[in-house]
């Protein structure tokens, strides 16, 4: 177990991460885990755990963050019980209730993203169970799709933007924005382990990444300057699997402005900036479980594209 990563470790992790992304079609690791691992700076919850291969390379990697995990094994080391060593690796370093004083460990939740069968195995050897399910949805920007097998997938076109009476609509500054986003980000997101809870580090982490672009930082106001909710666009540059993609990042109500049809006036608002910009499919991740959330999306034509699983033990 590792507080902090040199600069060589973090290079070897990041090749073996580009090489089970192009294996397993999902990428190992969410956003926040891969920024730990380029910040690699030590901070209380913080571990990583790197598994060595027999020639010297990294033949796994493991983090934990606050009693969240996340870990991928290099392709040609799987099979080999890589996976499995790493996960008894977490399940120690997770203090439990009264650790210190002879407390049990907790095992961590694990997120395995793409919903990999292999994962599945591992989960259920380790005694772990689905616990939630996030779903990565999509949505064509410009009326038609074409699928892998190439068929034409009709979409209707997007609806226009209609603002309440009151409501005005512009773009986050820097500087100046930053406390009455973070007052509702924390107000909308204080039931959600990961959105929730955020200070100026989560968005300054973001803000410092090259894809932010405060153009596609929606805010809605009233007309005293009040925010009442934000849609935070995303760009995905093009790949040389997929061509750039837009995502609706995070959206935002403050729950005292609910019942305004603010959630669907913002995500219009939003891929409608997308469309603008030449994209032609936007992705957006909701947890399957949020039947009022997904509503919405269903409704505004998005489609389940994949999953990420959260276990749990």
């Amino acid at each position: 177990m590792l507080s902090e990563l040199d600069r060589d470790t973090v290079r070897a992790v990041t090749e073996l991460l580009a090489v089970a992304t192009a294996g397993d079609g999902a990428e190992p690791l969410s956003e926040q885990f891969l920024l730990n691992l380029r910040g690699s700076g030590a901070r209380d919850g913080l571990s990583h755990v790197v598994a060595g291969g027999p020639d010297g390379g990294v033949a796994g990697y493991a983090q934990l963050d606050d009693g969240y995990a996340e870990l991928a094994v290099h392709p040609e080391h799987r099979g080999r019980g890589v996976g499995t060593a790493l996960v008894e690796t977490l399940e120690g370093l997770v203090p439990g209730a009264g650790s210190g004083s002879g407390g049990e460990a907790r095992p961590p939740r694990i997120w395995a993203h793409g919903d990999l069968p292999a994962a599945a195995r591992l989960a259920e050897r380790r005694g772990y169970r689905r616990d939630r399910v996030l779903w990565q949805m999509r949505r064509p920007l410009r009326g038609t799709e074409r699928s892998a097998g190439g068929t034409s997938i009709g979409t209707e076109p997007l609806p226009e933007v209609h603002l309440p009476d009151g409501v005005t609509l512009r773009s986050f500054v820097p500087g100046r924005d930053d406390e009455e986003f973070l007052r509702v980000n924390n107000a909308a997101f204080d039931w959600h382990p990961e959105q929730g809870g955020w200070s100026r580090r989560e968005l300054e982490e973001r803000a410092a990444e090259e894809w932010f672009d405060p153009a596609g930082f929606l805010l809605a106001l009233d007309g005293s300057g009040r925010l009442l909710g934000y849609h935070w666009t995303k760009v995905h540059p093009a790949t040389a699997e997929e061509p750039a993609l837009g995502e609706v990042y995070v959206l935002g109500v403050d729950p005292a402005a609910h019942g305004r049809g603010l959630g669907r006036v913002l995500t219009l608002a939003g891929l409608h900036h997308l469309r603008d910009r030449g994209l032609d499919t936007v992705l957006l991740y909701v947890e399957a479980g949020n039947v009022p959330a997904v509503r919405v999306y269903e409704r505004l034509g998005f489609t389940v594209h994949a999953a990420d699983v959260n276990y749990a033990r």
